[in-house]
């Protein structure tokens, strides 16, 4: 489903974030992304989500190489891609339901239904009582919890998190961590970085060690 083919990505200034990565994940994997921060995590993911193409390599995701693909078709490919990122990008000019009901609306579906689907997973990420709050009124917690219920909402093939579990309690990172599990049940794949040693070992799968922009796999 994903391949790097000696990829590399260094931003102006000189800073290399990734060294020749070469490797494979197939689909309905799981996989956990450790290292240390700056040991390039956040940019191998947005490698594969064509928020940042490489300097150097091939990144394929489905077929497509995305380090090509056209500014018109990025949305396309992020379609059936869910993505959980530390900046959130939440829209502050609408409330909680309406920034998790967008991916549905872009896809065309029934707002009846989406409308279901989005208090559904509101619920099951502990924020269906502020599905009408303002997005800056949300703790940081609150903001990762709707970022998570928007990038899952639309069930998507492929989930991207970076530090899911990063501002959450003890309490709900565990319940993210369940949910995340119950979709690679289903056959999502899941990509996420995490220095969470609780949601390695609760959800197992495999691992991939970043140092200083280069690859290896963790031994079993």
């Amino acid at each position: 489903m994903i391949s790097f083919s000696q990829v590399s990505k260094r931003y102006p200034g000189g800073h290399e974030a990734l060294s020749d990565v070469n490797l494979q994940i197939d689909k309905g994997e799981l996989i956990f992304l450790t290292g240390h921060s700056g040991a390039g995590k956040s940019t191998f993911l947005k490698l594969i989500a064509a928020i940042e193409r490489p300097s150097h390599g091939v990144v394929s995701v489905s077929g497509q190489n995305v380090g090509r693909l056209s500014r018109r078709a990025v949305p396309y490919l992020r379609r059936n891609i869910g993505l959980v990122f530390q900046d959130h990008k939440l829209l502050f000019d609408r409330n909680a339901i309406e920034n998790v009901v967008l991916p549905l609306d872009i896809a065309g579906v029934l707002r009846r239904e989406s409308m279901k689907r989005a208090r559904a997973v509101l619920d099951k990420v502990g924020l269906l009582a502020r599905e009408k709050a303002d997005p800056v009124s949300l703790s940081g917690g609150e903001q990762q919890r709707l970022c998570i219920a928007r990038a899952l909402v639309a069930r998507p093939a492929l989930l991207l998190a970076d530090e899911p579990t990063g501002n959450l309690d003890a309490g709900y990172a565990a319940d993210i961590m369940a949910m995340f599990r119950d979709f690679h049940q289903v056959g999502t794949t899941l990509v996420i970085a995490t220095h969470d040693d609780r949601a390695l070992a609760a959800l197992g799968g495999r691992i991939l060690h970043f140092d200083h922009g280069r690859v290896t796999e963790a031994q079993p």
